[in-house]
């Protein structure tokens, strides 16, 4: 059995695993809908909103298109300091929708008051952000920047993609006035993949009724309109809905408060670890509490490093992108503890030693 440190998908627990076993049931039955109603408020919880969550039977960018496609009209401004941001821009123009990109070095951040400057008298619709860049390690201030939008064009939306950071990082949609926040089920929630979720504001739904070409599979107001029944609008995962109520379960258990602290001890522990073996990509004061992107110095082969690790049963990856080979990646997240990440450090470590242009 491999033990992944990915960045998603992450391991998961058998009694979840398990929980995908139970009877099937009609997705229009009453049992559906009683599942349904039970999943939605432990969502809310998760997501920080007293609002609405969405479950899409989809990949989390499936909801980065349902995002842009229910609230742009004229103008969208997207923010970009890695892989997954680029990715929200070629959404955005593969559906014809007018974008302006506002670019940060990789590894830094995008930053408030880089984004109030790319407003220049500009109206925007809405601002699209990853919270947390999977590609470099970077977590973006989403907090700072939805306020700093907020003071100076009320009516744009903010657009948050938090794929790799919602479940395992304090993201308070409410009080921050967020309108879109999108995640995936095989990251921090530690679910297999294929489920996505989005909590989405008042806000953006009376958007969403101005928009006359909204698609069909991800409308908002379709969403809408079959949440109020407990329902999808389309077949959704069934079999996945089940291990999801099951692992919201246990992550309400282990406390909210308490797994972001887990996350962020498990962050700690491997910048610290790579700091004194390599160097981390990642700006200090930005660095992700959920995966560390790691520079390959010392003349590392990230290739041959993987290999040795898959011998041994653990799985971490490569650089995304532009940075492959040139980095490596520890996701750090999920069901994922301290012990786990020990283990790890000790088996690179081990490998290490047996390079000996590589030595400490």
């Amino acid at each position: 059995m491999t033990k992944l440190f990915l960045p998603g998908p992450v391991d998961v627990d058998p009694e979840v695993l398990q929980a995908q076993a139970h009877e099937m049931i009609g997705h229009r039955s009453p049992a559906f809908a009683e599942l349904m109603g039970r999943v939605q408020p432990m969502l809310r919880s998760v997501l920080g909103t007293s609002s609405r969550v969405y479950i899409s039977t989809s990949s989390g960018t499936g909801l980065q298109e349902a995002a842009v496609r229910n609230v742009v009209q004229s103008e969208l401004l997207v923010c970009i300091c890695g892989a997954f941001g680029e990715r929200w821009f070629e959404v955005a123009q593969a559906n014809g929708l007018p974008a302006d990109r506002l670019d940060s070095e990789w590894g830094q951040p995008n930053r408030p008051e880089q984004v109030l400057e790319a407003f220049g008298g500009k109206h925007y619709d809405a601002v699209a952000i990853v919270h947390n860049e999977t590609s470099t390690g970077v977590q973006n201030p989403v907090g700072e920047i939805a306020e700093a939008v907020q003071s100076i064009s009320p009516d744009t939306l903010i657009l948050v993609d938090a794929v790799s950071s919602a479940g395992g990082v304090s993201i308070p949609f409410d009080s921050w006035g967020l309108d879109v926040l999108l995640t995936s089920s095989q990251k921090c929630f530690a679910l297999p993949p294929g489920l996505a979720f989005a909590a989405v504001s008042d806000r953006a739904l009376d958007r969403a009724r101005e928009i006359a070409h909204r698609g069909w599979y991800f409308d908002f107001l379709l969403f809408e309109e079959y949440l109020e029944k407990n329902a999808t609008p389309s077949t959704p995962a069934v079999s996945l809905i089940f291990a999801l109520e099951r692992q919201l379960q246990r992550m309400l258990a282990e406390g909210l408060e308490q797994r972001y602290a887990r996350h962020t001890h498990m962050a700690e522990y491997v910048r610290d670890w790579a700091q004194a073996h390599f160097a981390l990509f990642a700006a200090q004061g930005y660095r992700s509490n959920t995966v560390t992107t790691i520079r390959a110095t010392r003349g590392l082969q990230v290739p041959e490093l993987l290999m040795y690790l898959a011998g041994q049963g653990i799985s971490i990856a490569n650089g995304y992108g532009r940075l492959r080979n040139e980095t490596f990646r520890i996701g750090h997240m999920g069901e994922t503890s301290l012990a786990d990440l020990q283990q790890l450090t000790t088996t690179i470590e081990d490998y290490l030693a047996t390079q000996p242009d590589q030595q400490a």
